[in-house]
Parts: structure tokens; C-alpha cells; sequence
């Protein structure tokens, strides 16, 4: 058989494209997903010029009250990956739709820029009123808590387990507390291991609680592999991922607040600068007071303070 021309051969090569997969997980908004797979739609361009690049999308939770896809979603798998993606990208499967977009372009912006319109939409959560912020919008009207399999389905779990370790066995979480006016839909549970409840947020902002879990998530992935097969965790090792957390130095509370607030909500070390911390104090009580709560009887717990605070700054920032 006669041997190709090689510049057949290289554009044969070319239609391979590379496969960009996502999957939504319920504790990712929008912009979170939406800024994780432009990244990786840059690094395909880097790594393989001009290949065709496919995106995979998937999408776990984010359901509304009528069963179909909420707002973030919706919007991802729409206005994003269609809208904006489509121009650099050559397909686009996603549970709502298949598209083959045609000639692809490679001029991919630098930066993702993600705006808000101006039509009274209800974006973010509101620090200087401090209103319950459930994601269920028009939750269901049930006394008593889901089933474990039953969240777990909501999830996209083939078998219930911590969202962020993936370890067993799981309770059940509520995202907003229900002290806080959280209700018992499907929709306003997790699913975490005692250790992982024990340090998640109770707070008013389910977003913000969904961003825990999503830090949380990346903060102590190695531990997932704990209890891998072994031939996976050799090839893991292999391929420099990390096997366990190990043993972390508990450092003492504000310390820990400091890195949470650093880490999860972006602070500098100049943001630590206050000139009047009383004001500051002032609102971060009110906070703590109006807008968090109690979860196994723990006073005081990292996340919740860090948020807290957070806020609380927040409602300093929008006085001045």
C-alpha cells in the first residue's frame, strides 16, 4: 500500500481535535464553571494549535423546583457554551443540546471577562440587608428531610458519599440551616462525612456554602484516592497525584479564619489593614448574629467566622 503524503498524514492528525469534559458539580455556579472551562479551552490552543477541540459538558443538581435546570446551568450550557464558546470551539455536547459549530477560531481572548445585565436580575448575595439566600428559589413544602439515596440522586451519585472526600458513611447537610429559614427540599442538602459537616458553614448564603464545598473539595482532594484500588493509586503516583492529605497542624483560630478568608474569599494581607477595627467588629457581630448559626452545638467554627468577616467588610466597603 502506498505510504500517505506526509502532509496528509499531518492533517489527519489534526481532525484527532482534543476532547475538553466538564462536569458541573452542584457546589459550581456559574462563573466558577464557567472560567474552569475557558482555561482549559486556552490550554488546548496552547498545548495543540489548531486542533479541533470538542467540549463535553455535564451537569450534576442544579435542577429547579419544575425538574428541569436552574438559572446557572441553564446559562452555562447556553449563552455560554454556545454562545460565546462557540466561535473556538468544532462541537459542543452538553445535556441540552449537540452542536457542530463548523470552522473553529483560535484568537482566544486572554481573559474571561463575566458581566451582570442591568435588569433588576437577582445576582449575589446581599451583605447589607442580610437576607436568607436559599438556591431553591420555590422550595417544596415537605416537613421532613430527603432520604440519603434521595439527595444522592438530586447530587448525580451513583452511591452516596462525601462531596468532598468521596469517603463513607455521609449525613445529610442542610446548606442553609433551616434555623436560618433553610427549608428541607432536595435541593437545600449535601452530602459530607462527620469531619466535613462538622467544619462546613452554617450560614444564609447557600452560595457560599456551595463555594466551601467547592474549596474544601480542592483543599483536601488526595484524600479521595484513600481508598483506591491499588493498581489506580500506583498509576496516580506515577503520574504525580498526590495519595491522602496526611496529618495537617491545626493552627489556632483567627490564624485559621486569616488563611480561609485568604484562600476562599480572596483577601490580601492589606485587607487585614483596618483603620477602624471597631466599625469593622461592629458589623461582623451583626453578621454573626443576623445572618449564621449553630451547628452541633460549636460556638465558634472557622468557616462560619471567616464568612463573617467577609460580609462584614463587604458592608463596610458599600457605607463608605
Amino acid at each position: 500500500m502506498a505510504k500517505k503524503p506526509k502532509r496528509q498524514r499531518r492533517q489527519g492528525q489534526r481532525r484527532k481535535g482534543v476532547a475538553i469534559y466538564h462536569d458541573m458539580k452542584v457546589y459550581e455556579n456559574f462563573e466558577r464553571s464557567a472560567q474552569r472551562i475557558f482555561e482549559c479551552v486556552q490550554a488546548a490552543q496552547k498545548q495543540s494549535p489548531g486542533a479541533p477541540r470538542h467540549l463535553y459538558l455535564d451537569v450534576q443538581g442544579h435542577r429547579n423546583s419544575a425538574g428541569g435546570y436552574d438559572h446557572d446551568a441553564f446559562e452555562l450550557m447556553t449563552d455560554f457554551a454556545l454562545g460565546f464558546l462557540g466561535d473556538y470551539l468544532t462541537e459542543i455536547r452538553t445535556p441540552l443540546l449537540h452542536v457542530r459549530t463548523g470552522k473553529q477560531r483560535d484568537d482566544i481572548p486572554d481573559v474571561l471577562g463575566i458581566g451582570y445585565p442591568d435588569d433588576g436580575s437577582d445576582y449575589g448575595y446581599d451583605s447589607s440587608a442580610l437576607p436568607v439566600k436559599p438556591r431553591e428559589h420555590h422550595p417544596d413544602v415537605r416537613k421532613t428531610r430527603p432520604t440519603v439515596r434521595a439527595i444522592a440522586d438530586y447530587l448525580g451519585m451513583e452511591e452516596a458519599a462525601c462531596l468532598i472526600c468521596w469517603r463513607t458513611p455521609v449525613e445529610r447537610a442542610h446548606v442553609v440551616p433551616t434555623q436560618l429559614g433553610g427549608s428541607n427540599d432536595v435541593r437545600n442538602f449535601a452530602l459530607l462525612c462527620a469531619d466535613h459537616h462538622a467544619e462546613a458553614p452554617d450560614v444564609a448564603d447557600a452560595e457560599s456554602f456551595w463555594a466551601w464545598v467547592d474549596y474544601a473539595e480542592l483543599r483536601d482532594s488526595p484524600d479521595k484516592w484513600l481508598d483506591a484500588p491499588e493498581e489506580l493509586t500506583e498509576w496516580l503516583r506515577r503520574h504525580g497525584v498526590r495519595i491522602g492529605v496526611g496529618e495537617r497542624e491545626r493552627p489556632a483560630f483567627f490564624a485559621a479564619v486569616k488563611h480561609e478568608l485568604k484562600s476562599l474569599y480572596g483577601w490580601t494581607d492589606s485587607d487585614f489593614v483596618v483603620t477602624d477595627w471597631g466599625s469593622l467588629m461592629e458589623e461582623f457581630h451583626q453578621v454573626l448574629e443576623e445572618a449564621t448559626g449553630r451547628h452541633f452545638g460549636v460556638e465558634k467554627k472557622v468557616s462560619t467566622h471567616a464568612w463573617a468577616y467577609h460580609m462584614a467588610r463587604q458592608r463596610m466597603n458599600r457605607q463608605e
